[in-house]
């Protein structure tokens, strides 16, 4: 397996990408005429990039583990990782904001989750398929 440095995942070209728009719709005033904070959403992205590139890191050391079970855990755990962490920081922001809570910001972060789910699952396939002209 091909080690690859955490600068040259797909999960952290996306982070950097996402982080550029979403400033530029700040600058635009995009996120203001929709009752968006930006705040919410780039800090939200940013502990989605932390805990999916964790969880990535995991899956990918058990693929290492001779015990089949690893890898099985290092799933679980990874899903357990980014539930509870996602779960925590939504309660938290919303016990601080009472309120004044965004709804769409939390919309947006949970359509992040989900691409960062699917960049890390396309990113293990990869690594798990045979190469052809090894």
């Amino acid at each position: 397996m091909n080690r690859k440095t955490v600068f040259n995942q797909s999960v952290t070209y996306f982070w950097i990408a996402s982080n550029f728009l979403f400033l530029f719709f700040e600058r635009r005033g995009v996120f203001d005429n929709n009752d968006i904070y930006c705040t919410v959403v780039i800090i939200g992205n940013f502990i989605l990039f932390l805990v999916s590139l964790s969880a990535l890191v995991i899956t990918q050391r058990a693929f290492k583990s001779e015990n089949p079970q690893a890898f099985v855990r290092a799933i679980y755990s990874g899903f357990i990782i980014k539930f509870f962490v996602v779960a925590i920081s939504a309660f938290a922001y919303i016990m601080v904001a009472k309120k004044t809570v965004s709804k769409p910001a939390l919309m947006i972060c949970g359509g992040l989750y989900i691409i960062y789910t699917v960049l890390e699952t396309r990113k293990l396939l990869q690594l798990l398929k045979p190469k052809k002209h090894a």
